[in-house]
């Protein structure tokens, strides 16, 4: 038996967590939704609509009762406006958790770890539960934590580059050192990669693109459940250590000569 994950006390029913933007149209992105499993949904504050109820609303597809709406920061380049975004969030009644994010630059979407840390610190204090978007620097993770941040999630790779795993020894040392969950966010570009993120320790792996950004998005959504719960059960398991020679799979002991 798996422990559930949990953060800040609230129960996560799924380790593949997803966003909600990219697809054709809302139809699209509740099909994929529905076809992940996933339990945790991310909403872009700025890019989505989500508090105009005069025009068609993402909420009106994606049920909260069923799902946990996480609200995030997307689009922010400073901490006052990733601040002020996450109140907006709260002020609309979606949610006291949040999905930090504050971007550094433009064209890689890397996090402005600085700033991130600023605005991490006003929104711990307002009452927040932040999960914080940043590299996978295991100094600032454990700064962020020592803030009190609810879980950390570092990057695999840029968002949105389908890159994968870069430098899966810094996602361990995080997790390692972490006492609070550790959810990759950002790189992953299909099942495998999702399900070597999980391999190597992470509690959870949120991603939007590789679902949205597939050919088929309903069926990639599947393949990523799959492959999320496949690497969470290898992880448990244990693998066998890599070793330079053979080892014979059959014992010598009692062969026939």
């Amino acid at each position: 038996m798996d422990e559930v994950l949990k953060i800040a006390g609230v129960e996560i029913r799924s380790r593949l967590w997803v966003g909600t933007g990219k697809y054709k149209d809302f139809k699209e992105t509740k099909e994929a939704i529905e076809a992940s499993g996933a339990h945790v949904v991310t909403v872009a504050v700025r890019r989505v609509n989500i508090t105009d109820h005069s025009r068609e609303n993402l909420l009106d597809y994606i049920d909260p009762k069923k799902y946990i709406i996480l609200p995030n920061t997307a689009g922010c380049y400073t901490a006052e406006d990733a601040v002020r975004t996450a109140r907006l969030a709260r002020t609309a009644g979606i949610s006291d958790m949040v999905k930090l994010e504050v971007i550094g630059d433009e064209k890689t979407l890397l996090p402005d770890n600085e700033a991130l840390i600023e605005a991490a610190k006003i929104l711990v204090k307002e009452g927040f539960v932040v999960l914080p978007y940043t590299s996978d620097d295991p100094v600032v993770a454990r700064k962020l934590e020592d803030i009190g941040c609810s879980a950390i999630m570092p990057l695999a790779a840029p968002i949105g580059s389908g890159l994968g795993i870069r430098n899966p020894y810094n996602i361990r040392i995080i997790k390692e050192s972490a006492s609070v969950p550790v959810v990759v966010d950002a790189g992953v570009g299909t099942a495998s990669d999702a399900a070597i993120a999980m391999e190597i320790g992470s509690d959870a792996v949120l991603m939007n693109t590789a679902i949205a950004g597939a050919k088929d998005p309903v069926k990639m959504a599947h393949a990523m459940r799959m492959a999320v719960e496949a690497g969470r059960l290898a992880y448990l398991a244990g693998r066998i250590p890599r070793k330079l020679y053979a080892s014979a799979s059959s014992p010598l002991e009692g062969r026939i000569e």
